[in-house]
């Protein structure tokens, strides 16, 4: 099997990035219904970080990992690596080895459709890293190929370099920079005015009549 390694992507916009960070994924996903990745793809140090950043992606076989030992060095500070096992869920790619050599590039965190291993030693050197799970069984440097900054799937959601990553306690969505902002911006909104909705229902107000779900009930019902 041979090698595809293209070039890097442009990076997003550090002011699109930023603003990005700030919103939830579940927020965004009130109005969106593309680019989720599968639920089961989550934080594996279970914390509340939120990550956000250019994808550059890298698509790998089975029990190998030749091509990401080969291609961290090209990581940048901004940059979250994608990761599609291109079906394998049995062998963990990244452990403390690959984990401290992401870091040393600068690389935001990792999105990985699959296990990763060495939970304490990604834990050590703070990255983070949104996977299935964790595996004892490890991949090795077989030199069967695999591609480099090309559309990938993680977790059922396509994923093209240079697309926008958002991370956090609910999952991952991925989104195309020409048209993530508007989206980022009604999240953000709605997310400034939610607190105001919570104060009420815990004064008595009642949540179907706040939503609007008691009305359109209620006008069945006659």
């Amino acid at each position: 099997m041979s090698y595809i390694l293209n070039e890097m992507p442009k990076q997003i916009n550090k002011k699109l990035v930023e603003k990005c960070s700030k919103a939830e994924t579940a927020t965004i996903g009130h109005i969106r219904n593309m680019g989720f990745a599968d639920r089961r793809i989550q934080n594996v140090l279970n914390n509340n970080l939120t990550i956000s950043g250019t994808a550059v992606t890298l698509a790998i076989p089975g029990q190998d990992s030749t091509l990401l030992h080969h291609v961290i060095q090209f990581l940048r500070p901004g940059d979250i690596l994608c990761i599609d096992r291109l079906g394998d869920d049995k062998h963990a790619c990244l452990g403390g080895g690959v984990a401290a050599a992401i870091v040393a590039s600068g690389c935001v965190g990792v999105i990985l459709d699959g296990p990763c291993t060495d939970v304490p030693e990604i834990e050590e050197y703070k990255l983070p890293v949104w996977c299935k799970g964790t595996s004892p069984i490890t991949t090795r440097i077989y030199d069967n190929g695999g591609s480099f900054n090309v559309p990938i799937s993680v977790g059922g959601a396509v994923i093209n370099p240079g697309d926008l990553v958002l991370a956090d306690f609910s999952g991952v969505l991925i989104m195309s920079p020409s048209d993530a902002e508007a989206d980022v911006d009604w999240a953000l909104a709605k997310m400034s005015v939610e607190f105001d909705g919570h104060k009420k229902m815990l004064a008595g107000e009642k949540l179907g009549v706040l939503s609007g779900a008691s009305q359109k009930v209620e006008s069945k019902l006659q």
